[in-house]
């Protein structure tokens, strides 16, 4: 039997991650949703309009997986993405959707980030990829990232921004801020590259054996197989 938040614990989790996801600038206004699985059938969510660094815990949104609402307002309209990840993978208990700055520079640019230039963006993220654009808060983004869902730890959406997700609500934050710090060290590695003339420096594939299998002997099996 998986070992569930309770519901009380759970509405604190996601207003303290809420708060450091706007504190830290992943999103801006009301931007981002938040939920985290309660039970096997159920969720809480953020709800919609309402900035994730000044929720109160009385206005987050209990549903059911089916997407029927339990209790509270009227949930984020991205909860499809979120119900999506829940149903595809039933180990998922939280999930994080944000826009940092850098990594949705990338989303916005195409490039998917498979070559790492450091160590953390195979043990910790793996490879992320970049989920085809879909109008937000429609069936066609939820779509859209299902086939990520059970080999990665996180994805970016095209022109929109970035998903994360984990075997509890922290790992799916914490996921959403390496991938951000990576996006941080790639982008500016590639700006001084530029300027240099020099080649960016991809770790090698000796490297990158050498770090897969450190995270097979950790029990990771996600994240997918990195490039040189």
């Amino acid at each position: 039997m998986k070992n569930y938040l309770s519901e009380q614990e759970a509405r604190r989790a996601i207003l303290d991650v809420g708060k450091r996801i706007y504190d830290r600038g992943y999103v801006a206004a009301n931007d981002g949703n938040i939920s985290c699985k309660i039970s096997d059938t159920t969720i809480l969510v953020t709800p919609t309009g309402v900035s994730k660094g000044f929720m109160e815990p009385d206005s987050l949104v209990k549903m059911d997986l089916g997407g029927t609402i339990l209790d509270g307002g009227k949930p984020s309209s991205e909860v499809k993405m979120h119900l999506r990840a829940y149903q595809e993978n039933p180990d998922i208990t939280g999930v994080v959707h944000a826009h940092p700055a850098a990594a949705t520079s990338f989303s916005v640019m195409g490039m998917e980030m498979k070559k790492p230039v450091v160590a953390e963006a195979v043990l910790v993220t793996g490879n992320i990829l970049i989920a085809p654009y879909a109008k937000p808060g429609t069936y066609d983004v939820p779509d859209s990232i299902a086939p990520f869902i059970n080999r990665y730890n996180a994805v970016l959406l095209a022109n929109h921004g970035a998903l994360s997700w984990g075997k509890d609500l922290y790992q799916a934050l914490y996921r959403m801020e390496a991938l951000e710090h990576q996006a941080g060290i790639l982008f500016r590695t590639l700006i001084l590259a530029y300027i240099t003339g020099h080649d960016v420096p991809y770790l090698s594939g000796e490297a990158l054996a050498g770090l897969v299998q450190i995270r097979d002997e950790m029990g990771i099996l996600t994240g997918g197989i990195p490039e040189n």
